[in-house]
């Protein structure tokens, strides 16, 4: 499986940005995490299809209504093998 490291900055805590990455993610059928960062900035791994981290980037780059996303940031990080679910931490 493809694997990517997502840093999302902004407005992005306190708004359900994880929870909201974790259903993007489900929906894409991709596995992983979301946690917040003590910077205030969100850290999404993902583990999947190419195209599916692709989209998930797309998404992203908005997140959920009530964020600001002010910068994106992604890692490739090659193939590994994939956790079985996606959490938030």
């Amino acid at each position: 499986m493809k694997a990517a490291r997502f840093v999302v900055r902004g407005k992005v805590q306190g708004v359900f940005f994880r929870a909201s990455a974790r259903e993007q993610a489900k929906a894409l059928a991709l596995t992983g995490h979301a946690r917040n960062l003590l910077d205030g900035s969100v850290e999404v791994v993902v583990y999947g299809e190419a195209a599916a981290i692709d989209r998930l980037e797309v998404w992203l780059h908005d997140g959920p209504d009530s964020a600001e996303v002010n910068e994106l940031y992604r890692e490739d990080l090659g193939t590994h093998d994939a956790p079985t679910e996606f959490v938030t931490k």
